[in-house]
């Protein structure tokens, strides 16, 4: 393969649009391609372990920076492990650009070795997804994927077999220019009058932040202050507005605490803001709501909607601030606060308190120790289940710190993978991993990776040998937990046999030192902490089939022998349980 070949031209368009990386494992097809990056400066490859990781690799690095990320792999299999971290990228709305090989064009259609035919296969996780069957439709369709990727905020995905990668290329003009930023989406006069008509008509509205408040954080605080209304948020809100929030009343959902859910379903008006919140029935579905989005997509798919408003977050409160009247009253601001405070010194404190003689140790404990000493500009990346709840409720956002998961694909074994992509790019950066035991297990390969290439992640595993989430799900649909209990696993000793410095933590007086000594390592550090399997979390609201269905649960496993199991999760779980 000479140095005008496909592959080179490929490599230097994508140093042209500010790529400084590329995640993905060598092999077979893709070779040319990663030998194309061995000899362009400026670019570097970072082995990773499975290619899953690799995308969501990409994807938290896209996340962090708003710029292009890119992941590749080989042809066959290599292609299919790619699948499940584009997918949450892609419902991440991170710019990913994933380079999947593809066996020899003239191989294609035989049901020749690995063939498979990515081209469909990523139709569903991606805004473009294409093949180039020839040299001669290189650059244009890299600029396309790219251009797309940036442009709608998903995956592109080009699709070149390796036959096309070795071969010469026949158009090298200079790379197009990129658009990478987005324009301001200014609403209609039309629809700010709506929803100026609507607000100053209410008596009490409540406000719901999702993650389109990005960078509104000022202007929605001065909306909430004009209506005397309170705010709740979803989870992928929280890290941009739950922070200097006189009026939060925290967050909605299976994940959620506080009273946002009562505000929600309380206010004359609820005003859905930069939110396509998943979970239909933690909105009210026969009140009056007005909804902003950017994306008009989006509007009206959740709840049905009196006010609709195609806008940027910032740019439609800046339109409507001028139209509003002053409410008068505080009385359903200041009572949702008394609620709110009352829920969280009844759930949310309710394991951070006098919990030295408490074995095994309490997740919630754990989580906020690591949120009282982890660097403000920290970034955390949370490791669906159980991770999720103790992330949600304990760590705190400040306008700086980030807080990455799959919140909305919801695969396991994320944290690690994104923790990789985000150290990558923030290489001086404090970057704290919280894995669930289970997740962490089905990528442990990438403890190979964070080694391999030095990055200074420090990964605190939540080790209570159990699918924690999985079992909630399971009693509150009346059955009795299965398969959800695994044997323990002394992951310290795991990380060490890699070569990372670990730290196993059983005592809960230890866990503060441990951590304090972990984080301050100039390197890579595994803090394995057991933690009490019977910590679950019910959210902030709980209608009466879920109350049957872990009840009944409960009389099966008590029938079986469990009746200590009951006891001890009634006594972790007491102060969780929503009062009426």
């Amino acid at each position: 393969m000479g140095r005008n070949s496909v592959a080179t031209q490929l490599v230097d368009a994508l140093v042209a649009a500010g790529v400084q990386r590329v995640y993905g494992l060598v092999g077979d097809s893709l070779n040319p391609f990663v030998d194309a990056l061995r000899r362009t400066e400026g670019i570097e490859w970072v082995h990773c372990h499975n290619e899953e990781s690799a995308a969501f690799a990409a994807g938290a690095e896209s996340l962090l920076t708003g710029r292009l990320a890119v992941c590749a792999a080989s042809c066959g299999p290599g292609n299919t492990h790619l699948i499940q971290g584009l997918y949450d990228a892609h419902r991440n709305g991170a710019s990913v650009l994933a380079i999947a090989s593809h066996i020899p064009g003239r191989e294609i259609g035989t049901g020749f070795f690995q063939e498979t035919h990515p081209e469909r296969l990523f139709v569903e996780c991606s805004h473009f997804c294409e093949m180039a069957g020839i040299p001669a439709q290189l650059p244009r369709l890299a600029t396309i994927a790219m251009q797309t990727a940036l442009g709608r905020h998903g995956v592109s995905v080009l699709v070149v077999p390796g036959d096309v990668l070795s071969a010469d290329a026949e158009n090298r003009g200079r790379p197009s220019d990129l658009v990478t930023a987005a324009a301001t989406v200014v609403p209609p006069a039309e629809q700010v009058d709506r929803l100026a008509e609507a607000i100053n008509d209410a008596d009490t509205v409540a406000l719901f932040a999702g993650a389109g408040v990005r960078g509104a954080h000022d202007r929605v605080m001065s909306l909430a202050d004009r209506l005397h209304a309170p705010i709740g948020h979803a989870l992928g809100g929280k890290e941009w507005i739950q922070f200097d929030n006189p009026y939060d009343v925290g967050m909605s959902g299976l994940l959620g605490y506080g009273a946002a859910y009562e505000a929600t379903h309380e206010a004359d008006l609820l005003i859905l803001l930069g939110t396509d919140f998943p979970y239909d029935t933690f909105l009210p579905q026969d009140g009056r709501i007005a909804q902003i989005d950017r994306d008009p997509a989006r509007i009206g798919r959740r709840a049905i909607v009196d006010i609709a408003v195609h806008g940027d977050v910032a740019a439609t409160i800046d339109a409507v601030l001028p139209l509003l009247h002053q409410k008068p009253s505080r009385a359903f601001l200041d009572d949702m606060l008394r609620r709110h405070a009352s829920a969280l010194e009844n759930v949310v404190d309710a394991y951070t308190h006098d919990i030295d003689h408490h074995t095994p140790i309490h997740p919630e404990y754990v989580a906020a120790t690591i949120d009282e000493i982890a660097d403000d500009d920290a970034v955390f990346t949370v490791d669906t289940g159980m991770c999720n709840v103790w992330a949600a409720r304990y760590l705190s956002p400040n306008g700086r710190r980030r807080i990455i998961g799959s919140w909305r694909h919801g695969t396991m074994a994320n944290a690690l993978p994104h923790a990789i992509g985000a150290q990558s790019a923030f290489p001086g950066r404090q970057v704290i991993s919280l894995s669930g035991d289970g997740g962490l297990a089905m990528l442990m390969g990438e403890l190979l990776t964070v080694w391999r290439h030095r990055l200074p992640v420090k990964i605190v595993v939540f080790n209570n040998s159990t699918l924690g989430m999985v079992k909630l799900e399971m009693l509150v649909d009346g059955l009795p937990d299965f398969g959800t209990d695994q044997e323990p696993v002394n992951y310290a000793d795991i990380a060490a046999a890699v070569g990372i410095p670990a730290i196993r933590v059983t005592d809960p007086g230890e866990v503060r030192g441990a951590l304090t000594k972990a984080f301050a390592e100039p390197g890579p550090v595994l803090i394995d902490v057991v933690t009490d399997p019977n910590a679950l979390s019910l959210p902030p609201k709980i209608d009466a089939a879920q109350v049957k269905g872990f009840a009944l649960a409960a009389g099966k496993i008590v029938l079986a022998g469990g009746v200590g199991r009951m006891i001890d999760m009634a006594r972790s779980n007491l102060r969780n349980i929503p009062r009426p």
